[in-house]
């Protein structure tokens, strides 16, 4: 291929470069698996029904190159036909020899079940569990759902007149920027669907490990359920949730509405006013503690409510406590960077194998973060930028049988945050 001239030099273009990657920040990801043992849980969780003599992939092997290719960008099994040569690539997996074609790929997610989903779940939570070096005090877990495309007619879909379109509904469980739940439902059933057995898994889980630890729910009002309260109440698990506005909470908050619509006549500024009531509905067994956040401004009125079981100031739980929630908006919007929606089996299980291993280049990826960016610019930069800055870097391979030299970019310009990066792997 000829391109326009520089000057009086011709500009040629050929794809004969031998074995030059763009993904020379892949070998942090092995260094993270490795001192994780991330990979090496999901293949002990995974059952292999293959002749292991007959195969010329192991699983573990499958597993690293899918997780690995997702964090760097590729959602497609058809990329591997190309990439299963490159070089860095089967460095970074542990291999020297020619990697699984998208159709060896495209098996081991066919062979996926139920029991392979429970187990890769209990895998996230270990992960979680094992992050912590002493015993945290607090535990926040936020629930939420979104929405995820199909593709076809796939099993599980559903029209959604919400989302407007046919899509699956998977709930997420985060706590902090960890991910505890990727849990594949169809869009036939609402937000709270299942949101209370997922709960008390997690609740039992982390009592076994910190029996004395303050755990709270946070979700939306689509988790306002009598049941899930009631569950709450039942075993000491605080709750922030948010709550749907009627007429009987607004009538019994009208005093302070009108305050605030009043004072921004009188002043013309935005007011937010806070406070709480004793509520109980008619479904409810005993009345619970409601915030109200009054707010008037120049669109007018928009009143919040929020039901909680923490004694702190109306104000605090609302601003600092419930508000926080968004963060994990962010957080789902990074699992859609790593393909959580590429969900185009036409299977269930699958899908929600798919889902999984989204989740689990997220781990990787989170970790690095959290593990080996403290103190840089990438320390808190989203998945799509440390991808573009810290995985996607020009490299030349030299390979040979006393060693793999790997030529990265002289002209990278995040040399020393990479740098920083490999030297805390080294030393974690």
């Amino acid at each position: 291929m000829r391109f326009s001239r520089v000057k009086r030099r011709q500009v040629e273009v050929n794809f004969n470069g031998g074995d030059i990657s763009s993904d020379g920040g892949m070998l942090l990801l092995r260094e993270l698996d490795q001192q994780l043992g991330l990979t090496q849980a999901i293949h002990r969780a995974i059952r292999d029904p293959r002749v292991k003599n007959r195969c010329t992939h192991d699983q573990l092997t499958l597993l690293r190159q899918r997780i690995f290719a997702l964090a760097c960008g590729y959602e497609d099994l058809n990329d591997h036909d190309r990439m299963r040569h490159d070089t860095l690539l089967q460095t970074a997996i542990g291999q020297d020899h020619e990697l699984a074609s998208s159709a060896t790929l495209c098996r081991l997610e066919q062979r996926m079940d139920r029991d392979c989903a429970v187990q890769l779940h209990q895998v996230l939570v270990e992960q979680f569990i094992r992050s912590f070096k002493t015993a945290p005090k607090q535990l926040i877990l936020d629930f939420d759902a979104t929405d995820n495309p199909v593709h076809g007619d796939q099993v599980g879909k559903y029209f959604s007149g919400f989302y407007n379109g046919y899509c699956f509904l998977p709930l997420y469980v985060f706590c902090g920027t960890q991910l505890l739940v990727s849990y594949l439902r169809p869009a036939s059933c609402g937000a709270a669907h299942h949101a209370g057995a997922i709960l008390a898994l997690l609740v039992k889980r982390l009592r076994q490990v910190w029996p004395w630890v303050q755990i709270i729910f946070r979700g939306d009002g689509g988790f306002c359920k009598p049941l899930l309260l009631n569950w709450c109440d039942r075993h000491g698990v605080d709750y922030v949730i948010g709550m749907a506005q009627n007429s009987r909470l607004l009538a019994r908050t009208t005093t302070i509405r009108d305050t605030a619509a009043t004072l921004y006549a009188l002043q013309q500024k935005p007011q937010r006013w806070f406070g709480d009531i004793d509520y109980a509905a008619h479904t409810w067994p005993h009345p619970r503690r409601v915030i109200i956040k009054a707010e008037h401004n120049a669109q007018g009125a928009n009143p919040r409510f929020v039901i909680t079981s923490l004694k702190q100031t109306a104000r605090y739980i609302y601003e600092t406590l419930y508000c926080a929630r968004g963060n994990m908006e962010n957080r789902i919007k990074e699992q859609i960077q790593l393909f959580s929606d590429r969900t185009s089996c036409h299977e269930w299980w699958p899908n929600q194998f798919r889902l999984l291993l989204s989740g689990m280049a997220y781990v990787l990826i989170e970790r690095l973060r959290q593990l080996a960016l403290q103190g840089t610019t990438l320390a808190q930069a989203e998945v799509r930028s440390i991808q573009l800055k810290l995985l996607k870097i020009g490299a030349v391979i030299v390979r040979n049988t006393r060693r793999i030299c790997i030529l990265l970019s002289s002209h990278y310009p995040w040399r020393d945050v990479f740098i920083r990066a490999a030297q805390q792997l080294n030393t974690c």
